[in-house]
């Protein structure tokens, strides 16, 4: 009888494979890929390889590249909303008033989009359901929550919600107008 006859060949299971937070590790990536190029130069393949994953992975937690950027839109919009809130609640807190705490908000507005440049535009080329504006609010982000309750604590008592829609659009198309022409190299970047 070989010397090894009673040996019994026992495999080792293989490890089942986890992540930890898979969804949350392809957002980074993406982000992380975002920072180095634009959403059009973004592919899932490099998003799973960044993240340590095979490239169906991906697909666990996003069907295509649609549906990814359509949530790098989301956590961006997210991003936005406490860089804003966090200014002007910084003014606030050294007595500002809301005219300076409104204006912090959009300095935040453009210093976002000019730390972030493919995910600003990728956000701003990316509509959410319902529109910016649209009648479904849970649906509308928190920056524009934020831009419509500034707007309508800073207009006179009783003004219309349509008066409300306006000055929201002029607000916005100020701060974004600002931000489009600094990254365009059309007018210098400063405060």
């Amino acid at each position: 009888m070989p010397a090894n006859a009673n040996t019994v060949n026992i495999k080792k299971p293989k490890r089942a494979y986890h992540h930890g937070d898979l969804r949350a590790a392809l957002l980074s990536a993406g982000l992380g890929l975002l920072s180095e190029g634009t959403a059009d130069t973004l592919s899932l393949r490099e998003v799973a390889r960044r993240a340590g994953v095979s490239p169906t992975a991906v697909y666990r937690h996003f069907p295509d590249k649609q549906a990814l950027l359509y949530a790098l839109c989301q956590h961006g919009a997210e991003m936005l909303a406490h860089t804003q809130t966090a200014a002007q609640a910084a003014v606030l807190g050294v007595g500002g008033n809301s005219h300076a705490a409104f204006a912090a908000s959009g300095q935040a507005y453009v210093r976002f989009a000019l730390a972030n440049p493919a995910l600003f535009r990728l956000l701003m080329a990316t509509q959410p359901p319902g529109g910016h504006f649209g009648a479904n609010a849970a649906k509308v982000s928190q920056a524009m929550r934020l831009l419509q309750d500034n707007v309508g604590a800073l207009l006179p008592p009783g003004a219309t919600a349509a008066a409300q829609r306006i000055a929201a659009v002029q607000a916005w198309s100020t701060v974004h107008g600002m931000a489009m022409l600094m990254l365009d190299g059309q007018i210098p970047a400063d405060e």
